[in-house]
Protein backbone atom coordinates (compact mmCIF):
# COMPACT_ATOMS: atom_id res chain seq x y z
CA UNK A 1 0.00 0.00 0.00
CA UNK A 2 1.18 3.45 -0.78
CA UNK A 3 0.30 6.67 1.39
CA UNK A 4 1.73 10.50 1.91
CA UNK A 5 0.58 9.58 5.09
CA UNK A 6 -1.37 11.23 8.29
CA UNK A 7 -2.63 7.65 7.70
CA UNK A 8 -6.79 6.99 8.98
CA UNK A 9 -8.68 4.19 9.33
CA UNK A 10 -8.98 4.14 4.89
CA UNK A 11 -5.27 3.50 4.80
CA UNK A 12 -5.63 0.77 7.54
CA UNK A 13 -7.90 -0.71 6.07
CA UNK A 14 -5.82 -1.16 2.80
CA UNK A 15 -3.42 -3.23 5.19
CA UNK A 16 -5.79 -5.33 6.55
CA UNK A 17 -6.83 -6.03 2.72
CA UNK A 18 -3.11 -6.77 1.85
CA UNK A 19 -2.16 -8.98 4.55
CA UNK A 20 -3.64 -12.32 2.88
CA UNK A 21 -1.71 -11.73 -0.24
CA UNK A 22 1.58 -12.20 0.33
CA UNK A 23 4.26 -13.20 2.86
CA UNK A 24 4.99 -9.47 4.12
CA UNK A 25 2.98 -6.53 3.65
CA UNK A 26 4.41 -3.62 3.30
CA UNK A 27 3.20 0.11 3.54
CA UNK A 28 5.02 3.25 1.81
CA UNK A 29 4.78 6.59 3.34
CA UNK A 30 6.38 9.39 0.98
CA UNK A 31 5.12 13.42 0.27
CA UNK A 32 5.41 12.98 -3.41
CA UNK A 33 6.40 16.76 -4.57
CA UNK A 34 6.46 15.61 -8.21
CA UNK A 35 2.28 15.68 -8.09
CA UNK A 36 2.03 19.06 -6.30
CA UNK A 37 1.66 22.31 -8.46
CA UNK A 38 3.53 25.28 -6.83
CA UNK A 39 0.11 26.62 -5.11
CA UNK A 40 -1.01 23.42 -3.86
CA UNK A 41 -0.55 21.95 0.01
CA UNK A 42 3.08 20.24 -0.69
CA UNK A 43 4.72 22.01 2.65
CA UNK A 44 1.98 22.30 4.88
CA UNK A 45 0.61 18.67 4.05
CA UNK A 46 0.34 16.99 7.49
CA UNK A 47 3.59 14.47 8.01
CA UNK A 48 2.53 12.40 11.57
CA UNK A 49 5.07 10.13 11.28
CA UNK A 50 5.25 8.77 14.48
CA UNK A 51 1.58 8.10 14.94
CA UNK A 52 1.66 6.46 11.16
CA UNK A 53 4.31 4.46 12.56
CA UNK A 54 2.03 3.28 15.63
CA UNK A 55 -1.15 2.97 13.93
CA UNK A 56 0.92 0.66 10.96
CA UNK A 57 1.95 -1.94 13.83
CA UNK A 58 -1.17 -1.90 15.03
CA UNK A 59 -2.50 -3.05 12.03
CA UNK A 60 -0.33 -5.43 11.63
CA UNK A 61 2.12 -4.48 8.69
CA UNK A 62 5.23 -5.76 8.30
CA UNK A 63 7.23 -3.44 6.86
CA UNK A 64 7.38 0.52 6.41
CA UNK A 65 9.13 1.96 3.50
CA UNK A 66 9.50 5.51 4.60
CA UNK A 67 12.65 7.22 2.36
CA UNK A 68 13.85 10.72 2.77
CA UNK A 69 13.47 12.75 -0.43
CA UNK A 70 16.94 12.87 -1.04
CA UNK A 71 16.39 8.97 -1.42
CA UNK A 72 14.39 8.37 -3.60
CA UNK A 73 14.95 11.34 -5.46
CA UNK A 74 19.35 11.44 -5.52
CA UNK A 75 19.27 14.15 -8.59
CA UNK A 76 16.33 16.04 -10.27
CA UNK A 77 14.12 13.70 -12.05
CA UNK A 78 14.42 14.36 -15.80
CA UNK A 79 13.59 10.75 -16.66
CA UNK A 80 9.44 10.41 -16.04
CA UNK A 81 6.42 8.10 -16.48
CA UNK A 82 4.38 9.85 -18.85
CA UNK A 83 0.82 8.35 -18.47
CA UNK A 84 -1.31 8.10 -21.91
CA UNK A 85 -3.06 11.86 -22.04
CA UNK A 86 -6.16 10.06 -23.32
CA UNK A 87 -6.88 9.22 -19.47
CA UNK A 88 -4.28 11.26 -17.38
CA UNK A 89 -5.69 14.62 -18.58
CA UNK A 90 -9.03 13.95 -17.95
CA UNK A 91 -10.62 15.01 -14.16
CA UNK A 92 -7.96 15.45 -12.00
CA UNK A 93 -5.44 15.95 -15.12
CA UNK A 94 -7.34 18.57 -16.24
CA UNK A 95 -7.13 20.60 -12.64
CA UNK A 96 -3.54 19.98 -11.45
CA UNK A 97 -1.89 19.72 -14.97
CA UNK A 98 1.19 17.13 -14.71
CA UNK A 99 -0.85 15.66 -11.22
CA UNK A 100 -0.39 11.97 -13.10
CA UNK A 101 2.81 12.22 -14.11
CA UNK A 102 4.42 12.74 -10.51
CA UNK A 103 2.03 10.12 -9.01
CA UNK A 104 3.30 7.54 -12.25
CA UNK A 105 7.23 8.37 -11.62
CA UNK A 106 6.83 7.94 -7.79
CA UNK A 107 4.84 4.66 -7.78
CA UNK A 108 6.87 3.45 -10.33
CA UNK A 109 9.52 3.98 -8.45
CA UNK A 110 8.16 2.86 -5.21
CA UNK A 111 7.46 0.31 -7.00
CA UNK A 112 10.63 -1.19 -7.99
CA UNK A 113 12.33 -0.27 -4.82
CA UNK A 114 9.87 -2.72 -2.57
CA UNK A 115 9.95 -5.35 -5.35
CA UNK A 116 12.84 -5.70 -6.96
CA UNK A 117 14.13 -9.06 -7.47
CA UNK A 118 10.34 -10.30 -6.55
CA UNK A 119 8.45 -13.12 -8.92
CA UNK A 120 5.14 -11.17 -8.11
CA UNK A 121 3.30 -9.21 -5.72
CA UNK A 122 -0.08 -7.20 -4.87
CA UNK A 123 -0.33 -3.34 -4.84
CA UNK A 124 -3.49 -2.86 -3.25
CA UNK A 125 -5.21 0.99 -3.89
CA UNK A 126 -8.30 2.50 -2.95
CA UNK A 127 -11.36 3.45 -5.18
CA UNK A 128 -11.98 6.66 -3.52
CA UNK A 129 -8.86 8.28 -6.00
CA UNK A 130 -10.55 6.27 -9.07
CA UNK A 131 -8.51 8.41 -12.21
CA UNK A 132 -5.46 7.12 -10.22
CA UNK A 133 -6.49 3.70 -9.80
CA UNK A 134 -6.77 3.25 -13.43
CA UNK A 135 -3.59 4.78 -14.11
CA UNK A 136 -1.47 2.64 -12.40
CA UNK A 137 -3.32 -0.11 -13.22
CA UNK A 138 -2.71 0.47 -16.82
CA UNK A 139 1.24 1.54 -15.96
CA UNK A 140 1.58 -2.28 -14.71
CA UNK A 141 -0.07 -3.55 -17.78
CA UNK A 142 1.76 -1.75 -20.30
CA UNK A 143 5.29 -2.20 -18.57
CA UNK A 144 4.54 -6.04 -17.66
CA UNK A 145 5.28 -5.58 -14.31
CA UNK A 146 4.92 -8.54 -11.74
CA UNK A 147 1.92 -6.82 -10.20
CA UNK A 148 -1.63 -7.21 -9.46
CA UNK A 149 -3.19 -4.36 -8.76
CA UNK A 150 -6.65 -4.82 -6.00
CA UNK A 151 -9.40 -2.07 -5.88
CA UNK A 152 -10.15 -1.10 -1.84
CA UNK A 153 -13.67 -0.13 -1.40
CA UNK A 154 -13.58 3.84 -0.29
CA UNK A 155 -13.73 4.22 3.68
CA UNK A 156 -16.10 6.50 5.21
CA UNK A 157 -17.16 7.98 8.44
CA UNK A 158 -20.64 7.21 9.51
CA UNK A 159 -22.58 10.09 7.77
CA UNK A 160 -21.16 9.04 4.54
CA UNK A 161 -17.82 11.38 3.92
CA UNK A 162 -15.31 9.48 2.78
CA UNK A 163 -12.02 9.28 4.51
CA UNK A 164 -8.78 11.89 3.51
CA UNK A 165 -5.94 13.16 5.30
CA UNK A 166 -7.16 16.54 3.91
CA UNK A 167 -10.31 16.05 6.32
CA UNK A 168 -8.31 17.29 8.90
CA UNK A 169 -8.33 20.79 7.31
CA UNK A 170 -12.07 21.11 7.58
CA UNK A 171 -12.95 23.50 10.66
CA UNK A 172 -15.80 22.43 12.77
CA UNK A 173 -18.67 23.76 10.43
CA UNK A 174 -17.15 22.69 7.28
CA UNK A 175 -17.01 19.40 8.51
CA UNK A 176 -20.89 19.85 9.36
CA UNK A 177 -21.20 19.87 5.49
CA UNK A 178 -18.60 18.02 4.11
CA UNK A 179 -21.12 14.70 3.38
CA UNK A 180 -22.65 17.26 1.01
CA UNK A 181 -20.43 16.45 -1.91
CA UNK A 182 -21.54 12.36 -1.35
CA UNK A 183 -24.64 13.24 -1.20
CA UNK A 184 -25.01 15.04 -4.42
CA UNK A 185 -22.84 12.64 -6.32
CA UNK A 186 -25.79 9.90 -5.42
CA UNK A 187 -28.73 12.29 -6.45
CA UNK A 188 -27.15 12.71 -9.97
CA UNK A 189 -26.25 8.76 -10.18
CA UNK A 190 -29.89 8.55 -9.06
CA UNK A 191 -31.07 11.08 -11.77
CA UNK A 192 -28.81 9.40 -14.61
CA UNK A 193 -30.43 5.74 -13.72
CA UNK A 194 -33.96 7.08 -13.55
CA UNK A 195 -33.27 9.26 -17.06
CA UNK A 196 -35.05 12.24 -15.62
CA UNK A 197 -33.00 14.73 -17.46
CA UNK A 198 -29.89 14.02 -20.18
CA UNK A 199 -26.75 13.76 -18.33
CA UNK A 200 -25.37 17.02 -19.15
CA UNK A 201 -28.46 18.99 -17.54
CA UNK A 202 -28.17 16.76 -14.39
CA UNK A 203 -24.50 17.23 -14.33
CA UNK A 204 -24.59 21.03 -14.52
CA UNK A 205 -28.07 20.58 -12.19
CA UNK A 206 -25.60 19.04 -9.54
CA UNK A 207 -22.28 21.45 -10.04
CA UNK A 208 -25.43 24.38 -9.12
CA UNK A 209 -26.37 22.44 -6.42
CA UNK A 210 -23.17 22.98 -4.74
CA UNK A 211 -22.44 26.01 -5.46
CA UNK A 212 -26.01 27.22 -3.86
CA UNK A 213 -24.84 25.44 -1.00
CA UNK A 214 -21.54 27.65 -0.54
CA UNK A 215 -19.03 24.78 -2.36
CA UNK A 216 -16.75 25.71 -5.46
CA UNK A 217 -16.90 22.29 -7.49
CA UNK A 218 -14.45 21.60 -9.89
CA UNK A 219 -15.99 18.84 -11.56
CA UNK A 220 -19.06 16.40 -10.69
CA UNK A 221 -19.50 13.82 -13.39
CA UNK A 222 -20.32 10.67 -15.11
CA UNK A 223 -18.30 8.20 -16.63
CA UNK A 224 -17.51 4.66 -17.95
CA UNK A 225 -15.74 3.18 -15.39
CA UNK A 226 -13.13 1.41 -17.66
CA UNK A 227 -12.42 4.56 -19.69
CA UNK A 228 -12.99 7.17 -18.01
CA UNK A 229 -15.33 8.98 -20.88
CA UNK A 230 -18.46 10.34 -21.18
CA UNK A 231 -21.56 7.70 -21.94
CA UNK A 232 -23.43 9.18 -24.72
CA UNK A 233 -27.47 9.87 -23.86
CA UNK A 234 -29.51 6.79 -24.73
CA UNK A 235 -26.73 4.48 -24.05
CA UNK A 236 -26.97 3.81 -20.78
CA UNK A 237 -28.36 0.59 -19.45
CA UNK A 238 -29.10 -0.78 -16.35
CA UNK A 239 -26.18 -3.00 -16.48
CA UNK A 240 -23.62 -0.28 -18.03
CA UNK A 241 -20.50 0.31 -15.31
CA UNK A 242 -20.67 3.92 -14.75
CA UNK A 243 -19.26 6.19 -12.17
CA UNK A 244 -19.84 9.97 -10.79
CA UNK A 245 -17.09 11.54 -9.55
CA UNK A 246 -16.59 14.73 -8.09
CA UNK A 247 -13.97 17.23 -6.67
CA UNK A 248 -15.08 20.81 -5.15
CA UNK A 249 -13.85 23.13 -2.35
CA UNK A 250 -15.25 23.49 0.89
CA UNK A 251 -13.59 27.02 2.45
CA UNK A 252 -9.61 26.03 1.38
CA UNK A 253 -10.38 22.57 1.43
CA UNK A 254 -10.42 20.22 -2.26
CA UNK A 255 -12.54 17.52 -1.48
CA UNK A 256 -12.35 14.33 -3.78
CA UNK A 257 -14.83 11.62 -3.77
CA UNK A 258 -16.83 9.06 -6.60
CA UNK A 259 -19.64 6.19 -6.71
CA UNK A 260 -19.75 3.44 -8.94
CA UNK A 261 -23.32 2.75 -10.12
Amino acid sequence: TISMGNLHAGHLALVAQARPLGDATVASIFVNRLQFQPHEDFDSYPRTFEADCAKLREAGCDLLFAPRERDLYPEPQTFKVLPDPALADLLEGEFRPGFFTGVATVVMKLFMAVFAGKPHGFGVFGKKDFPQLLVIGRMVQQFAMPIEIVAADTSRADDGLALSSRNGYLNTEERQHAMELARTLKQLADGVRAGTASIADLEAAAMQALRDKGWQPDYLTVRQRGDLLSPADGSVQATTALVVLGAARLGNTRLIDNLEF
